[in-house]
């Protein structure tokens, strides 16, 4: 067997561990696999350092133990003129096994191509080349007639042509044998091969595969692989921006920003490396110089037009851009007359090359001609050098109308701009034009854009500098707010920042505000989070601090929900009065974040959706991303308890992805996903986000979300058939909500759900306590849906305690409950549990069976119909009466038992153990325990065994 090294090395390990490596192609993977499984070849193709090298060497090392010779060629460019390099790399080391089978002329004829002497080298199409030809064709059949065979070629654009004829010639022809290919070609070069004519080039049974570029989020796992952990996530994300997902331009430009001692300035690219201009701008030395400086004014543009272009004194600008165009370079939109780069980096390459005289020369000429007011102020900026009042001044503006456009990120990059520009405060600038009034209100921004790093930097910078207590107390409201959920890290800002307020009200209300929420989520302690925030509401409202007095309202409102104070909807209602905020009115800590929680705890489904979509119109209007990731999680919870589990499920990755992206609302954002995946998606996956969310929440020492995380976990450990686990986790909730003093059911909606847990770990003594305490809170705070699961609940008790009559008329209660609040899928779940207790009855549970089934399909709860499905096959399984059951087969073995033996006699039959059996039929262990008794004395057996015997028809004795 042939195998060059390093494939040796690599087809040694495991196929997953070699993937750890290929980022973002699990779906690349899995149909290069489904073609190579079916023989014939895979071609891999993208621009250059889009990783199909990556993934072609993962693939060619899980191959690789398959196949009984691996060989492989990798051309370069400087090596494409030589003929029959590449049949040399795959031949000539297995040229010893194979050349005692080519008759004479054959043989000769590759000998002189690997050799590089003879005619047939230099006349590869004469009588020489066709014994060359069909020499290539037999050396491959003879290969594969001693097994399978892996031939793997890389870059097959620099592969020379005297080679591609030949494999060409020969993959042709070997359809049908164990030869495959596994091929990679670069596209997007002009003048270069195309997907197609390679194609034509491999086996007819082949496939081109597109090596796709990688999301951010994966682009950020990549960096941190490569050791660039340290990177704030703003910078990650203009790096995913920046390579348009190109792997190894991210790596580079990684590599740049942590080898830079300085980052670049806001409204500047970032620094491109050497090593990728060379490969961006290599063509562009065949342009005339005029046409370069056209191509850095439509670089340092940011809507680049034609007539934007001739404005800025590029008289030729259409021969300079088809010129470019033909190049590959640039992309023409003769109808709209504009023009963009092929690739985002090229215009970063372009900047970067030009000197500082150059690009002055070029903003001052788009700061003169530019449409749009926000790029005339950017290109003033960068035109200008040192402190201008003028120019911070215009900048300010500029920023402000970015904020109304709903563009905070750059709203926070004019800012900054603005300081470098702004005057030192003095008599004739007051502080509120100074440096640091412009860095703060650019951090506030950073802030609203979801760039917490960089929010977190400003203020730091202008804590080491600021003496004012109004602009420190706003610096330490920032540093604070970019902690996000994980308050316990800026635990020791609060006393300084209360140090700094002194006795301004205004300023203290700020504190107290925050002051409450870390009582909240760090201490667990709802009690004295409201009296912070009521507190803070009273200063604020002092210091005519309205937006301030808004939100301590609104948090005063929250903790009175979480607690089931009576006082709450008159709290949501003195938050929602005017005078509003227009801000505020869409925070994701506002009135109207607290207004649709309670309206979902209550079941007001329709209401809650139409004010969550207005809330989120309004937080995307404005560029709010922590608002835009807790309306789309709170849409998503509503429309899962509507079951609309699609609609939920795609809002809730949505809100993932965003969480993700950002740092912002990971645990909460994750543990929405795991249920809207156990829902109605992947429940594996499910387990999986639950576990990540709890890990989340307790890395950030959050309270709150640690219960809500826990509870999810808890939730689809039920869903997944582990009541077990589910009681432990859901008791950890049941303790954390104690301490914290959450006392209304129906905000984490877990109670239902550990005394159904309960019951099927044999615990219904328990779960009737737990359903009579919760029953007690839900009816005095009138949450009709609690109550319908509490039914539920209870009735699974008592048909565990043998009383099926009453376990019917309270699941048929929950049902009637649940279908008026139009909670479809709670609604196919007490269906569900109802066929289940007439089954275990010996009773029909067909027709409540079909309806739950019927009523998953609507609401595309997949791995709930499932579940119907295999409670349907078991009841059609279970074995019917006849006779006394001994030395008897199958069917008639254990006749003479009653419903509840034949249903236990039949999961044992299936190797069910007693926690399972116990589980699946709504009984104790104990009760199990107690009718196997009764089954082995009316069988006149003495073990499991002996049942699994008589369906054989041995029976025990």
């Amino acid at each position: 067997m042939t195998v060059p090294h390093d494939f040796q090395y690599l087809a040694g390990r495991r196929s997953d561990r070699t993937n750890e490596q290929v980022i973002g192609q699990e779906e690349l993977l899995a149909a290069a696999r489904r073609r190579l499984e079916r023989g014939g070849g895979v071609l891999l193709h993208g621009p250059a350092g889009i990783g199909k090298s990556t993934v072609l060497r993962a693939l060619a090392a899980e191959y690789a133990g398959k196949s009984r010779t691996v060989l492989r060629c990798s051309a370069t460019e400087s090596e494409s003129h030589l003929p029959f390099l590449a049949i040399a790399d795959l031949l000539a080391p297995v040229l010893d096994r194979v050349a005692d089978r080519l008759p004479a002329a054959q043989r000769t004829a590759l000998e002189a191509a690997l050799t590089g002497h003879g005619d047939t080298v230099l006349q590869p199409d004469g009588h020489h080349g066709l014994a060359l030809r069909l020499a290539v064709l037999a050396a491959f059949r003879a290969l594969a007639a001693q097994g399978p065979v892996l031939l793997v070629a890389d870059d097959l654009q620099w592969l020379d042509r005297a080679s591609t004829e030949l494999l060409g010639f020969a993959a042709r022809r070997i359809n049908g044998s164990r030869v495959r290919m596994l091929c990679a070609l670069r596209t997007g070069s002009p003048g270069g091969l195309d997907v197609g004519t390679c194609l034509r080039g491999l086996p007819h049974d082949s496939e081109a595969l597109r090596v796709a570029p990688l999301q951010r989020a994966q682009i950020s796992v990549l960096l941190a692989r490569r050791g660039h952990r340290s990177l704030p996530r703003s910078t990650v994300r203009a790096i995913g921006a920046a390579s348009d997902g190109n792997p190894m331009f991210a790596l580079e430009l990684g590599r740049a920003l942590a080898e830079s001692p300085t980052p670049p300035r806001p409204g500047e690219p970032l620094p491109v490396p050497t090593s990728l201009s060379a490969l961006l701008l290599g063509r562009l030395d065949r342009l005339p110089a005029e046409t370069r400086r056209t191509l850095l004014v439509a670089a340092a543009g940011a809507r680049p037009t034609l007539a934007l272009l001739h404005a800025a004194g590029r008289p030729d600008a259409e021969a300079d851009v088809e010129r470019a165009c033909a190049l590959g370079v640039l992309v023409a939109d003769p109808e709209n007359r504009t023009v963009r780069f092929t690739h985002p980096l090229v215009p970063s390459a372009l900047y970067a090359a030009a000197d500082g005289p150059e690009r002055r020369a070029v903003h001052t000429a788009l700061s003169r001609v530019a449409f749009d007011p926000i790029e005339r102020a950017r290109h003033l900026a960068l035109a200008t050098a040192g402190a201008d009042p003028e120019v911070a001044a215009r900048l300010s503006e500029a920023a402000g109308l970015a904020r109304d456009r709903g563009a905070p990120s750059v709203a926070a990059a004019l800012g900054l701009l603005a300081a470098r520009h702004a005057p030192e405060a003095s008599p004739r600038s007051p502080t509120a034009h100074s440096p640091d009034t412009h860095r703060l209100r650019a951090a506030e921004d950073a802030l609203t854009a979801g760039e917490t790093d960089l929010a977190r930097d400003i203020a730091h910078d202008v804590l080491g500098r600021a003496t004012g207590a109004a602009e420190r107390v706003r610096a330490w409201m920032v540093v604070i707010d970019s902690a996000g959920q994980a308050m316990a890290e800026v635990d020791a800002a609060l006393p300084q920042a209360l140090a700094d307020a002194g006795d301004d009200p205004r300023l203290l209300g700020l504190v107290h505000h925050q002051l409450a929420w870390q009582a909240l989520l760090v201490e667990g302690d709802s009690r004295r989070a409201h009296e912070e925030a009521a507190r803070a509401a009273r200063l604020a409202a002092a210091g005519r601090d309205r937006r301030t007095e808004l939100l301590a309202l609104a948090f005063q409102a929250h903790m009175e929900v979480l607690r089931g104070h009576p006082d709450a909807p008159a709290t949501i209602a003195r938050a929602l009065d005017a005078p509003q905020d227009e801000a505020v009115a869409c925070d994701p800590n506002g009135a109207g974040a607290v207004h649709c929680r309670w309206m979902l705890m209550g079941d007001r489904l329709d209401e809650a959706r139409s004010t969550v979509t207005a809330l989120l119109r309004g937080a995307r209007r404005r560029g709010m991303v922590e608002a835009e990731v807790q309306y789309l999680r709170l849409l998503a919870e509503t429309e899962l308890r509507s079951g609309h589990c699609g609609r939920a499920l795609d809002l809730a990755r949505e809100a993932l992805r965003l969480a993700r992206d950002t740092g912002i609302g990971e645990a909460a954002a994750g543990a929405l996903a795991a249920l809207a995946e156990a829902a109605g998606g992947d429940p594996a996956r499910a387990g999986e986000l639950a576990e990540e969310a709890v890990r989340t929440a307790e890395r950030d020492g959050d309270q709150i979300f640690l219960a809500r995380a826990l509870a999810a976990l808890g939730q689809v450990r039920l869903a997944a058939g582990d009541p077990a686990d589910a009681v432990r986790v859901l008791r950890g909730v049941r303790t954390l909500e104690a301490g914290v003093g959450m006392d209304d059911p129906a905000g984490g909606r877990w109670h239902g759900d550990l005394a159904e847990a309960l019951v099927r770990t044999g615990e219904t003594a328990e779960a009737r306590r737990l359903v009579e305490e919760t029953r007690v809170r839900a009816a005095r705070l009138d949450r009709e849906g609690v109550l319908a699961v509490l039914d539920r609940a209870e009735a699974l008790a008592l048909a565990a305690e043998g009383d099926p009559d009453g376990a019917e008329h309270l699941l048929g209660r929950s049902r009637d409950r649940l279908a008026r609040l139009g909670r479809r899928l709670s609604e196919g779940r007490t269906l569900l549990a109802l066929a289940e207790v007439r089954n275990a009855a010996g009773r029909n549970g067909a027709a409540p069976l079909e309806e739950a089934a019927r009523l998953f399909r609507r609401c595309r709860a997949l791995p709930w119909l499932r579940r119907a499905e295999a409670v349907a096959h078991a009841a059609h399984a279970a074995p019917a009466p006849a006779g006394d059951g001994r030395d008897r087969t199958g069917a008639t073995a254990l006749e003479g038992l009653a419903a509840m033996e034949r249903q236990v006699a039949g999961l044992v039959m299936e190797g069910a153990t007693n926690r399972e059996i116990a589980g699946r039929l709504f009984v104790s262990v104990k009760t199990v325990e107690a009718t196997l008794t009764r089954v082995y004395r009316k069988l006149g057996i003495r073990s499991r065994v002996d049942i699994v015997r008589l369906t054989a028809g041995r029976a025990g004795g």
